[in-house]
């Protein structure tokens, strides 16, 4: 994998926590009950990660990028896969896992972005 500090960097997000999803075979970063990331293996067999979007965005990262896809076994529009051995730069996954947050955080109510800012 050419991306070792993306657990930690996921983490390191509040609230954020990795659980495992056994019968998708799959590890997932959830915020609270919703899901903001997870590893899975695709039709091809490639290792990736898949993140949450706003449609546009994701849009031009696939276009600019070869190793960036719509999401694998997840609603096209909103969620892209990035294959782990590829070379997608770490800014864009980082700005991508940044954007899959932000876009989940804020779908919570005010109370429950405070809850989770608090833990």
């Amino acid at each position: 994998m050419n991306y070792p500090w993306i657990d930690e960097y996921m983490l390191s997000k509040k609230g954020v926590e990795k659980e495992y999803k056994a019968e998708w075979e799959t590890w997932r970063f959830m915020l609270k009950d919703k899901m903001i990331g997870l590893y899975s293996v695709d039709g091809e067999g490639r290792s990736v990660i898949t993140v949450k979007c706003e449609p546009g965005f994701g849009e031009m990262l696939r276009s600019s990028f070869v190793h960036i896809r719509p999401g694998y076994y997840m609603n096209k529009v909103h969620w892209n896969s990035v294959d782990l051995n590829g070379d997608t730069p770490d800014e864009i996954l980082q700005q991508m896992i940044d954007s899959s947050y932000d876009l989940i955080f804020n779908s919570f109510s005010k109370k429950a972005q405070k809850e989770i800012l608090e833990t």
